[in-house]
């Protein structure tokens, strides 16, 4: 049975009047805990082939498992459910050897069809991680050799191919045929339900307030901290505005919790029993332009827009933990270059692309979109706010949920003009960046700039299948700097990613790979 915390905190205040120094920290199921994760973003779809932002994939990776994984900084693919692969000499095709122990949370096996089956789905949906591989890979090229042996043969090279491997999650054919109507494969079903293999499995999904994962006993992979001290399960509380996660913290409501800004992660490290984990990431945070639609179409008023911006601001915001970007690539990936000319606060120039543009005097209002809650984006906008004043242009600056902001950015004529976004390279090849800026990532929330430019479209198609690594690393540097030249966002900083958290949380693990907020669940666990 698991204990409700506030009811066990009740309990545990009136145990602490009678029994002085007593201390209760996190809830209890008999003899184990159920950790206390929390953020400020929902999880509006859980289906692994359909979405996918930082609080969904941690949710995810939680109930499911891929062939292989991402761990560490710098990040490096292992093996998981796959023992071991190998490539074709002519780089076509890929043959993996599944582990012969891994089963579903139902008891079957996770076998060659279930892998041949999930990528498939993926492709077929066209929708979330689709566009890693759709170009390169057709279902029909996904072959079953026996249960334990699948071949996946390309189209044309495709480099980045094993780097994309790890997010394509493995369901269960039948439980996803079993809960299939009109041929959706699943899609509805899978929205709030999971069939995973993963190290936990679904208890209670309540999609904007709590995610309740009970831990899978027998999990195929074993425990890293052993039987003894795994978890019985985690809870994901969802809560908007940083105040109450702080709070949460402090009254040991929480064990961990993230998108808290630098002021608060200063104050929450003076506290006994708590600890702090930042780490340099490889997150990107931009202001993007609605390039289509709305003054913000004009390239001359953004290139105003991003050389008023005050850019030493946001090292301030984050007392000295971020770093500006010098290209819409983080310096870690490969093919990075340091664009020159990068735009910087030069009022002048400012003045010159205004009088350029189709506002010459200003005298306009900019909607300036920011996730509700996260106060380091809310203060970037009061930034943009004064760093537009001498341009007589007045800014909006909103607060909005996830869900909300991405649906509204998701079409040119609903997008706002500016919009406030983190984003995480989803694998360590350029290709995870370049793409952000092709037509086919229109609609989601890294393309949510509407970014158009053919001829780097067809620079990014091309660098795509380039088996040559100089002549693809140097196009990758061409692409960056035609990028930075059409200005579809102000290129921001890249911050540092930390967490907050109780310290008898342990297995705490970072990859720089991993979105903002996200953690791996599956290594951690309490002492206590």
């Amino acid at each position: 049975m698991t204990t409700n915390r506030r009811a066990f905190l009740h309990g545990a205040a009136a145990l602490s009047a009678l029994a002085p120094g007593l201390s209760w920290a996190f809830d209890k199921d008999g003899n184990r805990k159920i950790m206390v994760f929390s953020g400020n973003q929902a999880v509006p779809v859980l289906d692994p082939h359909i979405r996918y932002d930082w609080s969904t994939r941690m949710m995810q990776q939680s109930v499911y498992d891929a062939l292989l994984k991402y761990v560490g900084a710098p990040p490096k693919i292992v093996p998981w459910l796959a023992e071991k692969w190998e490539e074709s000499a002519d780089g076509l095709t890929y043959t993996f050897h599944l582990a012969g122990n891994a089963k579903f949370h139902n008891g079957d096996p996770v076998d060659a069809e279930a892998v041949r089956y999930s990528f498939e789905r993926g492709l077929k949906l066209n929708a979330g991680i689709a566009w890693m591989l759709k170009d390169f890979l057709k279902p029909e090229n996904i072959k079953v050799v026996d249960p334990k042996t699948v071949t996946f043969t390309l189209d044309k090279p495709f480099q980045p191919f094993i780097a994309y491997v790890p997010w394509w999650y493995i369901v269960n054919p039948k439980q996803v045929a079993a809960n299939t109507v009109d041929n959706d494969y699943g899609k509805k079903w899978l929205t709030e339900n999971e069939a995973g293999s993963g190290p936990f499995k679904l208890k209670r999904f309540d999609a904007n307030a709590l995610i309740h994962l009970d831990a899978v006993p027998d999990y195929w992979k074993g425990w890293p901290m052993g039987e003894q001290n795994r978890l019985s399960g985690v809870i994901y509380r969802i809560v908007r505005e940083a105040a109450p996660r702080r709070a949460g913290l402090q009254r040991r409501e929480m064990d961990v919790i993230t998108n808290m800004s630098p002021d608060d992660m200063a104050q929450l490290a003076k506290l006994p029993g708590v600890r702090n984990e930042d780490h340099p990431g490889s997150t990107t945070f931009g202001i993007k332009f609605n390039c289509q639609s709305g003054p913000t179409a004009d390239i001359n008023l953004r290139k105003a827009i991003a050389y008023a911006f005050d850019y030493e601001a946001l090292i301030a915001i984050h007392n000295g933990g971020a770093r500006l970007m010098d290209s819409p690539f983080p310096p870690d990936m490969a093919g990075h270059i340091a664009v020159p000319d990068m735009p910087r606060k030069n009022l002048d120039k400012a003045k010159e692309y205004l009088a350029k543009s189709k506002v010459p005097n200003g005298d306009i209002e900019l909607e300036y979109v920011h996730v509700q809650g996260l106060e380091d984006a809310r203060r970037i906008g009061l930034v943009l706010l004064d760093s537009l004043r001498p341009l007589n242009i007045k800014v909006n600056i909103v607060g909005q949920p996830w869900t909300t902001m991405v649906a509204r950015g998701a079409k040119p004529d609903t997008c706002p003009n500016m919009i406030s976004v983190y984003v995480t390279p989803v694998a360590t090849d350029p290709d995870t960046v370049a793409y952000q800026y092709h037509r086919d990532s229109w609609g989601l929330y890294y393309g949510m700039s509407h970014y158009e430019n053919a001829e780097v479209w067809k620079m990014i198609g091309e660098a795509r299948g380039m088996t040559d690594k100089d002549k693809r690393m140097a196009l990758y540097g061409e692409i960056q700097k035609r990028i930075v030249a059409d200005q579809p966002e102000v290129f921001g900083m890249i911050p540092n990613r930390t967490w907050s958290m109780r310290d008898y949380v342990k297995g705490f693990s970072f990859s720089p790979i991993w979105f903002t907020g996200e953690v791996d669940f599956y290594p951690m666990w309490i002492e206590a």
